[in-house]
């Protein structure tokens, strides 16, 4: 595939990470702002950095998980890699705008 299509392909990958819901606050991963990077490259493998809202949640490893079955289920993924992070540490001002009525951001 070339680059482009590695673009797109990132792209449907983000798409499917919005059906994940943080059990927690309840809102998709996406919009909390707990995905910080999403690449495909052009081999089709897949790499994705993502933290949780708190270092220690108790909800990171099912995170992990579904983050890794939802990224393999795209097709044209051949291969998914999910980094968890702490760095830089999440804040309520990550969530994007109009999504909850505690986010800072408009």
């Amino acid at each position: 595939m070339d680059i482009d299509q590695a673009r797109g392909l990132a792209a449907d990958v983000l798409a499917a990470l919005t059906g994940i819901t943080d059990p927690e606050i309840g809102g998709n991963i996406v919009d909390l702002g707990l995905i910080y990077d999403v690449s495909v490259d052009e081999a089709g493998a897949a790499n994705v950095v993502m933290t949780t809202t708190t270092k220690g949640c108790p909800a990171a490893g099912f995170l992990q998980q579904a983050v890794q079955a939802s990224v393999e289920a795209v097709a044209g993924v051949t291969v998914a890699v999910v980094h968890l992070t702490y760095e830089p540490r999440w804040t309520p001002e990550m969530i994007r705008a109009g999504v909850f009525p505690f986010s800072s951001r408009h």
